[in-house]
């Protein structure tokens, strides 16, 4: 099988930019099911990356319906030890304009019920989460933002990232809660993904695009889908130069990570007695340590 040590994940534009060659779809399963989409796999700055369509590519899974499971493993099954991940985010403060970069250290879950962990059924695992984005990844892609010349975009580093559930946006009354926390934009997906690319031993971090202000600004309802589709793709486009620089950064000097042995003294039952099936089920993240 194809390997890539770096992975995107993020909207299908991302893996037609110039520069990637040999493109080849990679359709996986896993013990989790089928992930988004297929993987797309080419080589961008001399080095193998792996691109997922969070959504799928004619984005038909809402936040709720992702297989965030299936789509982290399937990244591991392909060798995949740093995610970049590219999101649209409303933002909570002033400061975080429409087309700003925010790379958030620090998450708020606001999610209901989502299977966020690939432990369970006879294994117990409890990882270290406190600094949930991988610091020297997440300066690698800060570093690749100021590098370039990117018009009408700020770059904010650090922040915190609110995950709410969706598909609804917020209410105005929570929007000004979340302020009052002092998060800094708010998404639906990104959280979910950090959790469970930490248990899979993979450094990961999120480029936040500003696509507007959530509701508790007074020119919120001023905004209309004209403007939001614009900043998108406007968005995209820089979000494809980021996503170049920093494979290239990446490629020359990959950075350690405390992810890459985040299980080291995470898991808890002793391997005589885990049920077969589950040691199976979760051999790919866990067999170096049994």
């Amino acid at each position: 099988m194809v390997e890539a040590k770096i992975g995107i994940i993020g909207g299908s534009g991302l893996y037609k930019m110039d520069g990637l060659k040999d493109v080849r779809e990679v359709k996986l399963s896993t013990p989790f099911g089928d992930p988004s989409d297929v993987l797309i796999v080419g080589k961008l700055e001399d080095a193998t990356v792996a691109f997922l369509a969070r959504h799928g590519r004619n984005h038909h899974l809402l936040p709720t319906e992702l297989p965030f499971r299936a789509n982290i493993h399937a990244m591991k099954q392909l060798g995949v030890e740093y995610i970049i991940s590219a999101s649209a985010v409303g933002s909570l403060k002033e400061e975080a304009k429409p087309l700003d970069m925010v790379i958030p250290d620090q998450f708020i879950d606001r999610t209901k019920d989502r299977p966020a962990t690939f432990f369970g059924e006879g294994l117990v695992a409890h990882i270290a989460f406190g600094d949930p984005i991988c610091t020297n990844l997440a300066k690698v892609v800060g570093d690749a933002v100021e590098s370039l010349d990117l018009a009408e975009s700020s770059l904010h580093r650090g922040g915190t990232y609110i995950c709410m559930e969706g598909p609804a946006f917020s209410t105005k009354a929570e929007s000004n809660l979340y302020r009052s926390w002092d998060a800094t934009v708010i998404g639906m997906t990104n959280l979910t993904e950090a959790k469970l690319a930490r248990e899979a031993e993979i450094a990961y971090a999120t480029l936040a695009l500003v696509t507007d202000y959530d509701c508790w600004h007074p020119d919120h309802d001023s905004v209309t889908v004209e403007m939001i589709i614009g900043n998108l793709q406007k968005n995209a486009v820089n979000a494809q130069l980021v996503i170049k620089e920093a494979v290239k950064r990446l490629n020359a000097n990959p950075p350690e990570s405390i992810a890459h042995s985040a299980l080291k003294f995470a898991i808890l039952t002793p391997p005589d007695k885990i049920p077969a099936e589950t040691k199976e089920k979760l051999s790919l993240l866990t067999k170096k340590y049994f």
